[in-house]
């Protein structure tokens, strides 16, 4: 019969990385997502370098991807270049280097690997006149590794399809594969980008189920696995999450950890100018000088504590100037300094602290 030997392939297009340079994010159809990594709602197993050539592909063809209701003629497009016969491929070619970083030939090797024989068989489809294309392999096939530095290999039409033409899809970031070495915790990513905002309830044995794991306790599952997770998405990801446990119902709550982390250096930085414009205050009102005045201005910048306790001194020391009816700018330099030490040092005397370590204030000249 045409075209139904698995030897018999179609080549219709050449996929290739023209530029060093790769996306922020890529898209991720949702309808790849389901049936290639979360098939019946148990996640694929997929070691991190396979994942780093899905990211790859994604990457590669990210310009050809569309919405078929955004545009539809592509979509016939689509089915002319790859939807006519079975057994229709497209070849993409990817550096080694983005799938080892590390240079590592068994690496790029295992990868590929793994690829060619995960969920290998034949896959239907329809075509938009309602032909049915069969198309045989896994989601690459017959790789091809250059000692040059790259590996060409050949991807489905049916495979193809899912990632290209993607009616819904969400964003994840492409290098998340290169921050987090942990597979399971890139795939809870890819699923966390499908949650709703308001979140989601799941049972412990359904996510012991989804992510490959056998945690007895709810509890156990959000501090030895969510928890790590947490953690690498917070310093990589742009969207992380939060969680609870109620016997056995684990709750996720995604958020932006973008917005998050821009918020944090926001406060850092008003919080440092702050201090930065206190400190020019006290140094051109009481003539101090940092560079002989070090202890001081170490404090006040990197010690909180020290700093309000220096704070409260200084409230202190000008009200006092203000009893006796005297300016507190007469002190200058190492006097003024010398009057904040003092109060500091009489105020301390007067805690719990004081009576247990009397020497234990701060020195701050």
């Amino acid at each position: 019969m045409a075209h139904t030997n698995k030897d018999l392939r179609i080549i219709r297009k050449e996929f290739e990385s023209r530029s060093e340079k790769f996306p922020d994010k890529i898209r991720l159809g949702n309808n790849f997502v389901d049936d290639f990594i979360f098939e019946n709602s148990e996640a694929a197993d997929i070691p991190i370098n396979a994942l780093r050539v899905i990211f790859n592909i994604v990457s590669i063809i990210g310009n050809s991807q569309f919405r078929p209701v955004d545009r539809p003629h592509q979509l016939s497009l689509f089915d002319e270049e790859f939807e006519t016969d079975d057994n229709t491929f497209a070849s993409i070619k990817i550096r080694n280097n983005k799938i080892s970083p590390s240079g590592s030939t068994k690496q790029v090797v295992a990868a590929y690997e793994f690829l060619t024989k995960f969920k290998m068989g034949w896959y239907k489809s329809e075509n938009s006149k309602g032909k049915e294309i069969k198309t045989y392999g896994g989601l690459i096939s017959i790789p091809s590794y250059d000692v040059r530095g790259y590996t060409t290999f050949l991807i489905s039409s049916y495979w193809l399809k899912k990632l290209m033409v993607i009616p819904e899809y969400n964003y994840v970031l492409y290098n998340l594969v290169y921050n987090i070495r942990n597979n399971k915790h890139v795939i809870f990513a890819i699923w966390l980008s499908k949650i709703p905002p308001m979140g989601t309830s799941v049972k412990l044995s359904t996510l012991n189920k989804k992510f490959g794991l056998n945690y007895k306790t709810a509890n156990d599952f959000c501090f030895k696995f969510l928890k790590p997770a947490r953690i690498n998405l917070n310093k990589h990801n742009n969207l992380s999450f939060n969680f609870k446990c109620d016997k056995d119902l684990i709750t996720i709550y995604p958020y932006d950890s973008s917005k998050q982390v821009i918020n944090e250096a926001t406060k850092v930085s008003k919080e440092q100018l702050k201090v930065s414009r206190r400190l020019n205050y006290f140094k051109e009102r009481y003539g101090l000088e940092e560079g002989e005045m070090v202890q001081f201005f170490y404090h006040y910048r990197n010690i909180a504590q020290t700093r309000d306790l220096i704070e409260n001194a200084f409230l202190e020391f000008v009200q006092s100037n203000r009893m006796l009816k005297k300016k507190s700018t007469d002190y200058q330099g190492f006097p003024f300094l010398n009057e904040i030490q003092n109060i500091i040092k009489k105020n301390y005397a007067k805690t719990k602290m004081g009576e247990l370590f009397p020497n234990g204030y701060p020195v701050i000249i």
